[in-house]
């Protein structure tokens, strides 16, 4: 079995689970000052039906790529690999935007949540309702970014979902590590060397995107039998070829195989290809000039410096009697 498919699954996980267990562990200290604890069950609920509803979308999502194809089994050859183009796409919007604009909300963050706090405590009637879709929605928030990242590569099985739990369970345990013991983590690093992670993964995702939508192409126009009006470029007499994405930049399968390991490691969490077209190589490069760049240029406005870092790594709080 190939596990390499739950590294890049995990790396979202673990960036995505930290940030909600940031949120939950704010929640749970500003209740704590407010001496409002017994709102305690209602964060630990919208934890739960958060993961739930994720789980569900994924099920939704897993469910419906070969539902669709077997619609009509003469073209599921076509249909699935546009479908998991299609998530890949939604996927590398989601996980783009959020890391960005995460990225430049970070240092008010606490503020943010402690302002939807004490607006929910304001109003006791509905004030565990308030606290509970408040971490409701930090938490399918970041499990729906992961859940497109899985349906993207659907065909890769369960392995990617065994190491989306792995890194929910890792975020887990760092919040703990946070709130419940005490122990200063250097949060802004974390982020930091997730963010450069992240970017290289979704980088890789542009990659195999733009393979399904070559793949499904490829496959209508040989079922049309009109491959030359439907590919733009197509090179029929060779045993690689691409239907839209050029001449090949290069083929590095005798040396650095992407089924063998480390070739396996970079292909999941780098996008590497032991087949590369020139069209794959420009989405990559382009994207990681344009996405990186905006994430390198918001590290400076959005990641809490040294002397904000208390709002992230430890949340202090104090006695009713101060």
């Amino acid at each position: 079995m190939d596990f390499s498919t739950a590294l890049p699954t995990f790396v979202i996980t673990l960036r995505e689970g930290v940030e909600a267990a940031l949120v939950v562990g704010i929640v749970l200290a500003l209740l704590k000052k407010a001496e409002q604890s017994r709102l305690n069950p209602w964060v630990y609920a919208g934890i739960f039906v958060g993961i739930l509803v994720s789980a569900l979308i994924g099920a939704l999502f897993s469910w419906l790529i070969p539902a669709v194809g077997a619609i009509n089994p003469q073209y599921s050859s076509v249909v699935k690999p546009w479908l998991e183009a299609t998530f890949c796409v939604l996927a590398i919007a989601m996980l783009s935007w959020m890391l960005i604009w995460m990225t430049r909300q970070a240092r008010f963050m606490k503020a943010n949540v402690e302002g939807a706090v004490n607006q929910a405590l304001q109003n006791p009637s509905n004030g565990a309702w308030g606290i509970f879709s408040l971490i409701l929605i930090a938490v399918v928030r970041e499990g729906f970014e992961t859940v497109l990242f899985i349906a993207a590569n659907f065909q890769q099985g369960l392995v990617p979902a065994a190491g989306a739990l792995a890194g929910l369970a890792t975020a887990a345990f760092i919040g703990v590590l946070l709130f419940k013991w005490g122990i200063k983590i250097d949060i802004r690093r974390f982020f930091q060397v997730m963010g450069v992670l992240l970017i290289l993964i979704v980088a890789g995702l542009v990659v195999t995107a733009l393979k399904h939508f070559d793949g499904g192409l490829a496959n209508l126009a040989l079922s049309s039998r009109a491959s030359e009006n439907l590919c733009l470029y197509y090179e029929k007499f060779t045993e690689i070829h691409s239907c839209i994405l050029g001449p090949l930049v290069w083929n590095t399968s005798q040396i650095l195989p992407e089924r063998q390991f480390p070739g396996i490691i970079f292909k999941s969490l780098f996008g590497y290809r032991q087949h590369l077209y020139l069209v794959q190589a420009v989405g990559y490069v382009g994207f990681l000039v344009s996405i990186g760049g905006l994430y390198f240029r918001s590290l400076g406005g959005g990641i809490p410096r040294k002397t904000d870092k208390v709002s992230t790594t430890q949340i202090p709080v104090k006695s009713s009697q101060d």
